[in-house]
């Protein structure tokens, strides 16, 4: 059954007025606006999230203040120095470990697009080894996870940064050799930014999630077993 509207025309309207008037003055004006039409909508989005991820991943979090971001944008070390992003985002990390150094679930919504994915984006050195050695031990699980029919009609492939070359340690000849290579593991797909005002949009996600799950797992598992932790 459709659930009730998360996300309206006034969220798209907004944000795509950010990102034409992307300064404090008018941000400062409008900010009700943000609040309520934005901001609202991702806060009960991620409440709704926090009871459903109970029953396929309840080593996820889902909490408005640790899962959705500030639209203050850091602009210190970029050429960019308009103050906000463009998008709302909520981020659902593994509750044991650093917000951005475990397998999580992801999504934004933009003036012009919907963005749900998932993965391991920003591993530590550290980190990345312990996984490729939880891959290469485990490689059928992790092929087993990236060809389902489910998860192809999905998302496709896995994504992320790869190396040219086999990371030290591991032999060509290895089975897991192409997996080995991958800096990131990550899987997500766009929607147009009318998908986030219909009424199907949180059980769309929902199932998205479901489907990503199994590799959310699969990174975190030797992640947590090493209690890497800030």
């Amino acid at each position: 059954m459709p659930t009730p509207l998360l996300f309206s025309s006034k969220t798209l309207s907004f944000l795509r007025s950010l990102k034409r008037h992307n300064d404090r003055e008018w941000f400062k004006e409008n900010r009700e606006r943000y609040e309520t039409d934005v901001r609202q909508p991702m806060i009960t989005f991620v409440g709704r999230m926090e009871n459903d991820l109970l029953n396929f991943a309840p080593e996820l979090i889902a909490n408005p203040k640790k899962s959705i971001y500030r639209i203050y944008r850091d602009t210190r070390f970029s050429g960019d120095k308009t103050p906000y992003k463009t998008h709302i985002a909520a981020i659902f990390p593994h509750r044991d470990l650093p917000k951005h150094e475990s397998g999580g679930l992801y999504l934004h919504v933009a003036h012009d697009h919907v963005f749900v994915g998932g993965g391991l984006y920003r591993p530590t050195p550290q980190q990345l080894y312990c996984l490729r050695e939880h891959i290469a031990s485990h490689v059928e699980e992790l092929q087993e996870i990236v060809t389902h029919s489910n998860f192809q009609k999905q998302f496709g492939k896995l994504q992320g940064e790869r190396l040219k070359r086999l990371p030290r340690g591991f032999d060509l000849t290895d089975p897991a050799a192409a997996y080995l290579k991958y800096k990131q593991l990550l899987a997500g797909v766009k929607r147009p930014a009318s998908f986030a005002t219909s009424t199907r949009f949180y059980s769309c996600v929902l199932r998205l999630f479901k489907t990503l799950a199994p590799l959310i797992h699969f990174i975190n598992e030797p992640l947590a077993v090493k209690n890497f932790r800030l």
